[in-house]
């Protein structure tokens, strides 16, 4: 392989989540890429709140980060993409061969080897290994560290709009549950999908969300003074098309099942609870549809870089914080606060 001179030296420094949201840092040798991998020394990495249980009960079967950018530094033989390109590295390591792999659905692969950062090291490492199918190159115009954002918030936000799509042809409205970095992500992919002047409502309880959700151009409704139907109702939208749920809760997908206008679809994206509902007439006289929606293909991720490319003060907003690595613990203890004001945060490698 080539080596790079980026490396200063073969070793580095990373991150040990023990649990009880501590960190402490080891050092580690920097991996030697073999066929088909790259090096990817790391940029910046956005936190998600999937990584809650990797912050308070450990990570010890690999270094977290799963939302990462970086700089290829170094490649094995036969490894496609040239050192010094930069780009954002997709989670699933997926086969290629599998039926789903096939038609270009790689967010339901069926014999995924691994997740990037959940399962093998991740972009919390200073250099880490990938195969070099699951790197996106981007173009120079766009900030490394806006090269995250390809990743949770525009692949996960673009993949549930064009969900609703499958089902509804003539979308007029939509129905946003919960103001944090993914909602904040379905805001702006609804606008960048459907139409920028599309009314979107996007509720939370958290009023501290709702300032930044309404400066991109949602339709806030504050659930720690109103009702659903009382917001609506202020913004002057009795029924919305489309309702799209990030928090999980049962309760917040009854009540946007509930308010879905007739051939209403709700999309649900937010791990968690359940639903319960009813053929009739939850479901059967208005021809309601509820669909599952997972991540994204990589091979979305083309046609979002062009809207990253053509957007990127737009939805650079998301990312409202920066910490330096050394500083991850204090990042996640933002983050994760009950108070939090944070939209996402990215992590960087200066």
């Amino acid at each position: 392989c080539i080596l790079s001179n980026i490396m200063k030296n073969e070793f580095m420094n990373v991150p040990i989540f023990t649990g009880e949201g501590k960190i402490h840092f080891e050092e580690r040798k920097i991996p030697i890429p073999g066929d088909n991998q790259l090096l990817i020394q790391a940029k910046a990495n956005l936190l998600c709140g999937s990584d809650r249980n990797q912050f308070y009960n450990g990570s010890p079967q690999c270094i977290p980060g799963h939302e990462g950018a970086g700089v290829i530094v170094d490649k094995g033989k036969n490894a496609k993409f040239d050192i010094g390109m930069k780009g954002a590295v997709y989670l699933y390591d997926y086969c290629h061969k599998c039926r789903s792999c096939q038609l270009g659905l790689t967010n339901q692969c069926l014999h995924k080897n691994y997740d990037y950062g959940f399962s093998i090291d991740g972009a919390f490492c200073e250099y880490y290994l990938i195969n070099d199918y699951v790197f996106f190159p981007v173009d120079e115009s766009v900030d490394v560290i806006n090269a995250t954002l390809l990743l949770d918030v525009m692949g996960t936000g673009g993949h549930a709009t064009k969900r609703a799509q499958l089902v509804h042809k003539d979308i007029q409205s939509v129905l946003i549950n919960g103001a944090g970095p993914i909602g904040l992500g379905l805001l702006a992919m609804s606008k960048l999908t459907f139409a920028k002047d599309l009314p979107v409502l996007i509720n939370d309880v958290k009023s501290s969300r709702l300032p930044l959700a309404k400066k991109m151009g949602g339709l806030p409704i504050d659930l720690s003074k109103q009702s659903i139907e009382e917001g609506m109702e202020e913004h002057g939208i009795k029924n919305p098309d489309v309702a799209i749920d990030a928090t999980g809760k049962a309760i917040a997908r009854k009540n946007a099942l509930n308010a879905l206008a007739k051939r209403g679809v709700l999309v649900m994206v937010g791990n968690g609870e359940g639903l319960e509902f009813e053929q009739y007439p939850d479901m059967g006289a208005p021809e309601r549809s509820i669909l599952g929606s997972e991540y994204f293909s990589y091979n979305e991720m083309e046609t979002n870089h062009e809207l990253l490319k053509n957007n990127q003060e737009y939805l650079s907003q998301i990312i409202t914080h920066q910490y330096n690595i050394k500083d991850v613990q204090k990042s996640y203890e933002h983050f994760f606060s009950e108070d939090s004001d944070a939209g996402k945060i990215a992590v960087t490698h200066n």
